[in-house]
C-alpha cells in the first residue's frame, strides 16, 4: 500500500498535444503561449507542446515549432513533442526539443491505423531516429510511449508478452526510456499493477512514465496503482481534454488538476500550485466552449479542511 512521503512526482501536461489533437477547436498560437505561460507559473515543469505531423492531418498542431521555441525561453521547463516518424524526429532535433515521444502500439491493429506501420517497422524507425539524433550531436531525449498496452478497441485483448517484448525492443533500438499508456481507457488497477510489475522486472528504471485515460472513470485509481509500484511521472491533461480517434466514446485524459489534487492530498510534492492550475482550467474552458471537458475537483472545489493523509491508503 502507498505510504505518503514528501517525494517528488512529475505531472507532465499533455493537453496541448493529446488534448487538442482530439477536438475540433483550433486554438490560436497566442492562446497556446498563454497556456504554456500559465502552466509554468503554476509550477508545471514538463509540457508536451505539440507534435510534428503534417498540418493537413492535424491543423490543431501546426504551430508546434513556435511552441517549442516559446517554451524553451522559460528556465527549467522541459518541452517535449510527439514524433510519429523520422521526418518528425528530424524536425524535433532541428528546433531543439528537449524530449521526443515516439508512439508505439502494442496492438498490431492500432499500429496500422495510427502510424501505418507494424510494430517491427516502428522498431526499425526508432533505430533510425537514434542514429539521426546522435549524428546531429543532439541531446534530445528519445522516449517510447507504449500505446494500447492494456487493450485496444480495434484488436481487443493485447497480450502482455507482446507489450514486454516491445518495451525491450524499443530500448534495444535506441530509446532511452519507455512508458505504458492506457490509450483507450480499458485498464483497471489490478491490470495496471500486474503489467507494471512485469515491465519493471523486465526493464527496471527505464520504465519512467504512465499515461492513463479516464474513458471509464478509472484514471485516478490506475494512477494510484502505478504510484504504489514506484512510478513517479504521469501524463495528464488540464480539463481532462483529449481521447483517441480509435476509441469511440473516449472521454479524455486523466485530468491534471485531479491528479495534482490527489497527489498533493496524499503528501507528494508535484511543485504545482492547485489554485493557479484551477484558474488556468477555467481559462481553457472559456477557450474551448462546446468541447467535452473532464475532471471533478473544479466542480466540487478544494476542501476547506487542510488535513493530509497520515496513514497508508
Amino acid at each position: 500500500m502507498t505510504q505518503p512521503a514528501k517525494q517528488n512526482v512529475v505531472v507532465r501536461e499533455v493537453g496541448l498535444r493529446d488534448g487538442l489533437q482530439s477536438i475540433q477547436t483550433i486554438l490560436p498560437t497566442a492562446q497556446k503561449f498563454a497556456w504554456i505561460d500559465a502552466a509554468y507559473t503554476a509550477g508545471q515543469r514538463e509540457i508536451e507542446v505539440g507534435s510534428f505531423v503534417p498540418a493537413k492531418l492535424l491543423p490543431q498542431l501546426a504551430d508546434t515549432a513556435e511552441l517549442v521555441a516559446h517554451a524553451k525561453r522559460l528556465p527549467g521547463l522541459i518541452a517535449s513533442v510527439l514524433v510519429p516518424n523520422l521526418k518528425g524526429a528530424e524536425r524535433a532535433i532541428e528546433v531543439g526539443a528537449h524530449s521526443m515521444l515516439i508512439p508505439m502500439s502494442a496492438s498490431r491493429a492500432h499500429s496500422a491505423a495510427n502510424v501505418r506501420k507494424t510494430p517491427e517497422e516502428m522498431l526499425t524507425m526508432i533505430a533510425a531516429i537514434r542514429a539521426a539524433r546522435d549524428a546531429a550531436g543532439s541531446k534530445t531525449r528519445i522516449e517510447v510511449g507504449m500505446s494500447t498496452a492494456f487493450g485496444c478497441t480495434l484488436q481487443g485483448d493485447v497480450p502482455e508478452d507482446d507489450v514486454i517484448a516491445l518495451l525491450q525492443g524499443g530500448l534495444d533500438a535506441g530509446a532511452e526510456c519507455v512508458g505504458l499508456a492506457d490509450t483507450v481507457g480499458y485498464a483497471d488497477p489490478g491490470q495496471v499493477r500486474r503489467l507494471f510489475e512485469r515491465a519493471l522486472r523486465a526493464v527496471g528504471d527505464k520504465l519512467t512514465c504512465a499515461h492513463f485515460h479516464d474513458t471509464r472513470g478509472l484514471a485516478l485509481a490506475n494512477t494510484l496503482a502505478a504510484l504504489d509500484l514506484g512510478i513517479r511521472s504521469f501524463d495528464a491533461s488540464t480539463a481532462g481534454i483529449g481521447g483517441c480517434p480509435h476509441a469511440p466514446g473516449a472521454s479524455g485524459n486523466a485530468s491534471t488538476e485531479d491528479v495534482v489534487f490527489m497527489l498533493t492530498r496524499m503528501g507528494y510534492d508535484t511543485g504545482i500550485d492547485l489554485d493557479r492550475l484551477l484558474a488556468l482550467r477555467q481559462q481553457i474552458a472559456g477557450w474551448l466552449q462546446g468541447e467535452q471537458l473532464g475532471g471533478a475537483i473544479w466542480r466540487a472545489g478544494v476542501p476547506k479542511c487542510n488535513a493530509r493523509s497520515t496513514h497508508a491508503v
